[in-house]
């Protein structure tokens, strides 16, 4: 990795919010320089291990600007998680609701069976357990990331593929769910299959309306 030099201004201000800024130019390569660092050491180390003045040493950045852009590990965490959902590739959108949500399951697994995003992950969602800031952040990039899925969904109720009513972000999360237990809770590998079931019963469930207000109403009588 290029070094960065510390001898420019840092145009962000340490009123800003990380994820906020998006500055251009040598900031913007500082500011990508440190972030793939933080991610590098989050997935080696762990949020324990995550310190901003090995971040800076890694990232070849003086350590003077991370602690003045982003100010505390909970600060640079959320940048990253910011940082990741929107580099996060766009949904598809094939015109069957199936298929899109086995192209969501397939994104997803390919993300958590990464090596290294694998552990970034894992290594961030530990650390929301328990810090306010982290969890926050981690919230963010999952609203980003199911806003961004959902149009699908609102596309199959248009073409009477699933019925009027459904959530669509509820439908998206469904597929997900059950690849994060696997992922967090068994060991076992994320494989395709894993991924085209999640998919299927999201979908199925979905047919059924399961995820309309009046299906959760009759289940509650």
């Amino acid at each position: 990795m290029a070094a960065a030099s510390d001898t420019a201004p840092d145009t962000a201000t340490p009123e800003a919010e990380p994820g906020t800024v998006r500055p251009g130019g040598r900031t913007a390569r500082v500011r990508a320089a440190v972030l793939e660092a933080a991610g590098d050491t989050l997935a080696e180390h762990g949020f324990p291990g995550l310190d901003l003045a090995e971040v800076a040493r890694r990232a070849e950045v003086g350590k003077t600007t991370v602690y003045r852009r982003w100010g505390t590990v909970a600060g640079l965490v959320a940048d990253l998680l910011a940082d990741m959902a929107e580099q996060s590739l766009p949904r598809t959108e094939t015109g069957s609701l199936l298929e899109d949500l086995r192209a969501n399951a397939g994104l997803v697994r390919r993300t958590l069976a990464d090596p290294r995003q694998g552990a970034l992950f894992k290594a961030v969602i530990a650390a929301a357990t328990s810090d306010e800031r982290t969890a926050e952040a981690l919230h963010r990039f999952y609203a980003v990331r199911v806003a961004e899925w959902a149009p699908c969904v609102r596309q199959a109720v248009e073409r009477g593929e699933v019925p009027p009513g459904t959530d669509a972000a509820e439908v998206i999360r469904a597929v997900s769910a059950p690849l994060y237990y696997r992922f967090l809770t068994t060991g076992a590998p994320l494989d395709e299959a894993a991924a085209l079931r999640a998919a299927g019963a999201a979908f199925a469930a979905a047919r059924a309306g399961e995820f309309t207000p009046g299906h959760a109403a009759e289940g509650a009588a």
